[in-house]
């Protein structure tokens, strides 16, 4: 079964943190929604998804432009895990709240889903990617915690290697 990363990047951060969790997971593919038509998902049994929160909890740029036809996508007999880049003080009320845009369409398509992790550590009010006290998948602020990315992508990575490879 194939393993593949897809990513959405205004900046370079969300495709930094793509390339860091490719390499922990044995240099499987990754892809830039940029340069990517959406429906390559369909060759993969494995998924990871990732990229920022802009604005007031909105997709960045590239899933607003791929959304139409990814929720087109019959994802139901994928393992999909997902991450996501934000910013916990300066938008602490909409904290990574584009990632539980994708974690919502993800779950109704009927995907399996790996690598919720923790909301411990964290500093916000609130998240549309927050289910309780656990996030839907791997959270990174890079202005805030950049210091604690490398641990937290090695962790998660742990974790969800077991059904994502």
């Amino acid at each position: 079964m194939a393993t593949a990363i897809f990513f959405a990047s205004s900046t370079g951060n969300s495709e930094e943190i793509a390339s860091k969790i490719s390499s922990k997971l044995d240099g499987i593919e990754v892809f830039d929604l940029a340069g990517t038509k959406i429906e390559k998902i369909n060759n993969y049994d494995k998924i990871i998804l990732g990229g920022s929160t802009w604005g007031d909890g909105e997709l960045n740029d590239d899933w607003e432009d791929a959304w139409a036809d990814f929720c087109k996508l019959d994802l139901s007999s994928k393992t999909i895990a997902l991450f996501g880049l934000g910013d916990q003080e300066s938008y602490s009320d909409e904290f990574c709240s584009a990632l539980g845009i994708i974690y919502e369409q993800v779950n109704s398509s009927g995907a399996e889903i790996v690598g919720f992790t923790s909301t411990q550590g964290y500093y916000h009010d609130a998240s549309k990617a927050q289910i309780e006290d656990k996030f839907v998948g791997l959270i990174l602020d890079e202005d805030n915690q950049s210091d604690l990315t490398d641990e937290r992508i090695e962790n998660w990575v742990n974790e969800i290697k077991e059904n994502i490879l």
